[in-house]
């Protein structure tokens, strides 16, 4: 075939320039946020990630009636299936990778790779479901992975004080846990810088 006559006048430009990693980026880091279905991880990625996300979400089918819990997020048509994936610059120098994990618990042996090489986790919890978290710290505990853990806002949610909570997950009294809001991007960067003020102060308990 004469590609030189070809009428697909379509061509791969590389990627966008707002996608392009700014020339001043000096080191990467990479963050995992994970949690339970539906608690938001996809939401913060898309709201704080300055490059367009990728998403590996499918639409939901009858196959995981009866297996996933989907409560709290019945209206749910789509789910991921891998990960999530965005950028976002914390300085001229500094750039964090984002990572989100798949929530179902029938996808949760993709974490085993996603955790490689991260640097510490966002635990995204639900209050009405504040049960699947356990399991989800319990992970990051085993792996070694220092987190913050951020309590998604969800309209219909009951609202408990931040220290009753730290008690409910059974936090160390370091570990940083505070209210978000996953969709304003704000809230999801407020996250972030958290996260990394808190694996700074361990680095330098550390020295």
């Amino acid at each position: 075939m004469d590609f030189r006559n070809s009428k697909n006048t379509d061509t791969i430009t590389g990627p966008r320039s707002e996608d392009v990693l700014p020339h001043t980026a000096a080191a990467a880091v990479k963050v995992v946020i994970v949690g339970g279905f539906g608690v938001g991880k996809t939401t913060m990625v898309g709201s704080v990630s300055e490059i367009r996300p990728l998403t590996t979400e499918e639409t939901m089918t009858q196959a995981g009636i009866g297996v996933d819990d989907n409560y709290g997020s019945e209206s749910k048509t789509a789910t991921t299936v891998a990960m999530d994936f965005g950028r976002i610059s914390i300085s001229e120098e500094l750039v964090l990778y984002l990572f989100g994990t798949p929530g179902q618990e029938r996808f949760w042996f993709l974490w085993n790779g996603l955790f490689e090489g991260a640097l510490g986790a966002v635990v995204l919890i639900d209050t009405r479901r504040l049960e699947v978290s356990f399991d989800v710290i319990g992970r990051l505990e085993e792996r070694g992975v220092p987190f913050v853990v951020a309590v998604n806002d969800f309209p219909d949610a009951p609202h408990h004080p931040i220290e009753t909570l730290r008690r409910a997950l059974d936090l160390e009294a370091a570990v940083p846990i505070m209210a978000c809001d996953a969709r304003r991007k704000e809230s999801s960067r407020d996250v972030l810088m958290t996260l990394m003020r808190y694996l700074h102060s361990l680095t330098v308990a550390r020295v």
